[in-house]
């Protein structure tokens, strides 16, 4: 890829945002009435998390959440990502709703709203609770009505306020990290009891979306609804037969399985002939229950699937290098999938990139953070972005991952993907380079809009 414009100038109507989740940053683990959390089983557990760590307190974002949309002002973006922790608005997941919760994210709404961004809200970001876990949790089909009903409470009181919802954020992740290699919570380690809660976690957003649009319609409000997924582009590693076909495979296990229930009523058959069907249980309604239509589809993109059936794998060859989590740099990849998926759902709705950022071992020298590769890394998905756009695929947001550093899962505090740094001891915020970058580039657009 050729070196990027930095003023690529995109729709004047386009949303720039930055994105975050309720157990990555708020903490206040047990207060005002929150239940625990599979994630909050799971990080106390030892040997589960790298640096043993928790999301106990986090980024103490709960307290500070006034000086964080400060902060999101401050970038000049017109929209925030976060998500809801059920647990904190419904303890047990089922049955009584925590006031107190409900109450933390109408005074965060209230402060973006005075800033005049724009809240889109994802209900479900891992965090299922403890208490729907004690039953099963996703393994229990009863789990998609409890999240229907929990859908639908969330549109009831919020759904004038917020620019959109997304019922789940990155199913693949709950489903093949959770259940199949026991990495994220809740720690299974069982691929056939993987691809059950998959097609749960499907059932239940269309339940959710059902619900909501039901809600949505008796009380008169209108957020956009929809669902966020991590999809990335296979790429064989070699033109030969067996490279080829374990890729085809690789994108029909991944991407294709959600997407095909989602906008074709179908799972892929390439992806039903391989994978280990003996927990799979579908009822007759299911399909059409999942294959609801949608006001937009989140897609995260971080890195390709680059594909090898060689021993050891072939490695890819590419000069960009890889973030510090172990993920290569690939930003034309980002124009290769939204122009596959493009070609392969005509019924696509407007997508919005709703997680794309890298993991830099920043260092702070008096007092500032010099990230300079990752305003690399997002000058050149910018204009990755851009190039699809130009083709013709209908892109209406881009939210930066992640606004603050952060839990990252079973990493723990080790990786950082924020613009803005914390002090995890102090928690000070300092706003990176890659911070103020991205404050002119979108300023940049502002300008080119006004003009």
């Amino acid at each position: 890829m050729k070196n990027p414009p930095t003023m690529t100038e995109f729709s004047p109507s386009f949303i720039w945002g930055v994105a975050t989740s309720a157990y990555q940053i708020e903490g206040a683990a047990t207060t005002d009435g929150r239940g625990p959390s599979i994630w909050d089983t799971f990080t106390h557990k030892p040997g589960t998390i790298i640096d043993g760590s928790t999301g106990d307190v986090a980024c103490d974002h709960y307290h500070r959440y006034a000086e964080d949309v400060d902060i999101i002002a401050a970038l000049g973006v017109q929209a925030y990502r976060f998500s809801i922790s059920w647990s904190r608005v419904q303890p047990l997941g089922h049955g009584d709703w925590n006031e107190a919760g409900f109450d933390f994210y109408s005074r965060l709404l209230d402060r973006l709203a005075e800033k005049g961004i724009a809240a889109h809200v994802t209900l479900y970001h891992w965090d299922l609770p403890q208490g729907l876990q004690d039953h099963g949790g996703w393994l229990n089909r009863d789990t998609t009505q409890h999240f229907a009903l929990y859908a639908a409470e969330v549109a009831r009181r919020f759904g004038k306020r917020v620019a959109s919802i997304a019922t789940h954020n990155e199913p693949w992740c709950t489903a093949n990290l959770g259940y199949g290699n026991a990495q994220f919570a809740p720690g299974v380690a069982d691929t056939a009891l993987a691809i059950q809660v998959s097609h749960h976690l499907l059932l239940s957003h269309g339940l959710a979306m059902q619900a909501m649009r039901t809600i949505c319609a008796t009380y008169g409000s209108s957020p956009r609804l929809g669902i966020v997924l991590n999809q990335w582009p296979a790429m064989p590693a070699t033109d030969s037969v067996a490279d080829i076909d374990q890729a085809e495979w690789e994108y029909a296990r991944s991407v294709q399985w959600f997407m095909d229930p989602i906008f074709k009523g179908r799972y892929p058959q390439k992806a039903l002939d391989r994978m280990d069907m003996r927990q799979f249980h579908v009822h007759a309604s299911d399909m059409e229950i999942i294959h609801q239509p949608l006001d937009f589809l989140g897609v995260n993109y971080y890195f390709r699937a680059f594909v090898s059936t060689e021993n050891p794998p072939k490695q890819p060859e590419g000069k960009l290098g890889f973030s510090d989590m172990g993920w290569e740099i690939y930003p034309v990849g980002l124009t290769d999938l939204l122009l596959k998926l493009r070609s392969e759902y005509p019924d696509l709705p407007p997508i919005y990139i709703t997680e794309n950022g890298m993991a830099v071992a920043d260092e702070m020298k008096d007092g500032k953070i010099n990230d300079l590769q990752r305003i690399n890394y997002l000058q050149l998905h910018l204009y990755a972005l851009h190039e699809a756009m130009a083709c013709g695929v209908d892109v209406q947001a881009y939210f930066y991952w992640s606004l603050l550093d952060n839990f990252e899962w079973n990493s723990g505090y080790a990786k950082r993907f924020g613009l803005v740094h914390v002090d995890y001891e102090t928690q000070k915020r300092t706003l990176k380079d890659s911070a103020y970058w991205y404050r002119d580039f979108v300023r940049s657009q502002m300008q080119a809009k006004a003009a």
